[in-house]
């Protein structure tokens, strides 16, 4: 099969994909604005935003500039600082950077550039490592077998399991749940036999319903030991998410106002600006941005947001299954699964669909070391489409 040559052709879709992203974020922020610089910490955050895209236009261009094999060669480097980062803030050192934000301890302080949170950038590390462990066995063990694939299996779940334990003590359940389906996306696609991966599947499903199941038949014994383990922000969460009306001035304060605020947008919205419920909801331009759109906007609007997030990740679907590289495939999927969860969890949470994790909704929400994460993604991927070769005899 000879080559035919190399597409050295940038993804015009994706990145107007994500410039419509850039453009809601930042508008919506604006109109935020009245609202945000009541608090001097919020104010002009439109203004930092678009910052933070530039800064992350400049992480594209330069990882651009690099064959995304590179990244492979220096996975382990990656994930060695993403893990010291971890349990630097573990620790809470040093002390004079190391930052507490609302009882958790999930950032690095610096003077006159802001706060820094190591768990975003993690989720890159871990999906450019995964994807190299993934390769190095499947180079070393090309036959599939059940004791070969359960060893795959076993590396990726302890390479995952290790940053998990660190963010889950700051305590962050987003981030941790992140991580989760990064690493339960990439498995599928790793080669494992599917009979393994739906004994997995099956096990998880039923341990969760199981839980549910006794939390709500015995739910002082379900929150006593959560709070033993210092678990409190999880049983506000969960008893916020099933008992909204009993907690609506705690755990389900937030999510009941921003249900509020979409439904008050109606069909076509208030209008741009038009809030009732902005002054009501302290994250609503991080976690609760969706309810800000729903609220301007309406149905239509924010069904119009859910369509560009699905184009986005059909386009990262495309380019997964277009690359004929395991090791740029497997770096997609993980991207791919990063947003996935994401997105759904952080819509769904604004419906109550799913219970509160503080997870900011991708390329919309404020958030410098998110935004940069994500551009960072997005420039991996960008990488990949770049150097995808075609041949002359390709039966595609």
């Amino acid at each position: 099969m000879s080559e035919k040559n190399s597409n050295t052709k940038l993804d015009y879709s994706l990145i107007m994909i994500i410039i419509l992203l850039a453009i809601i974020s930042i508008f919506t922020l604006y109109t935020l604005s009245p609202y945000l610089n009541q608090n001097p910490l919020y104010q002009n955050m439109y203004l930092k935003q678009i910052v933070w895209y530039i800064a992350g236009s400049m992480a594209i261009a330069v990882i651009m500039m690099f064959d995304y094999d590179r990244f492979r060669q220096v996975s382990w480097l990656l994930y060695g600082i993403g893990i010291i980062s971890l349990i630097m803030l573990h620790f809470h050192f040093p002390p004079d950077i190391a930052h507490q934000v609302k009882g958790a301890w999930g950032w690095f302080r610096f003077p006159g550039i802001g706060t820094i949170q190591p768990a975003e950038f993690m989720k890159v590390f871990l999906i450019i490592f995964l994807a190299h462990v993934m390769v190095a066995h499947n180079e070393k063990y090309p036959e599939h077998t059940v004791k070969m694939d359960l060893w795959l299996l076993v590396k990726m779940a302890f390479f995952a399991l290790i940053p998990i334990f660190f963010i889950a003590q700051q305590p962050d359940l987003g981030g941790v749940l992140v991580l989760s389906a990064i690493t339960a996306c990439m498995i599928l696609v790793s080669g494992i036999k599917w009979r393994i991966i739906l004994t997995i599947m099956g096990t998880v499903l039923t341990a969760l319903v199981t839980f549910v199941a006794f939390y709500l038949a015995n739910p002082g014994k379900v929150n006593q030991f959560l709070y033993d383990n210092d678990l409190d922000h999880v049983v506000s969460r969960f008893q916020g998410w099933l008992f909204p009306e009993e907690f609506s001035q705690d755990g389900a304060y937030q999510t009941l106002r921003a249900m509020q605020a979409i439904g008050s947008g109606q069909l076509s919205g208030k209008g741009a600006g038009t809030f009732e419920m902005a002054y009501r909801i302290p994250e609503y331009h991080t976690d609760y941005i969706f309810s800000a759109i729903a609220e301007q906007f309406g149905f239509f609007g924010s069904s119009i947001l859910i369509l560009i997030f699905f184009l986005l990740i059909y386009r990262l679907i495309f380019i997964a299954l277009k690359s004929k590289d395991p090791f740029a495939s497997y770096m997609v999927t993980g991207v791919i699964g990063m947003f996935s969860y994401q997105i759904f969890q952080n819509i769904g949470m604004s419906i109550q669909l799913l219970p509160v994790t503080g997870l900011p909704l991708p390329f919309i929400s404020y958030g410098g070391s998110s935004t940069l994460t994500y551009m960072i993604a997005i420039g991996i991927v960008l990488s990949v489409f770049y150097r995808i070769k075609t041949y002359m005899f390709d039966e595609s």
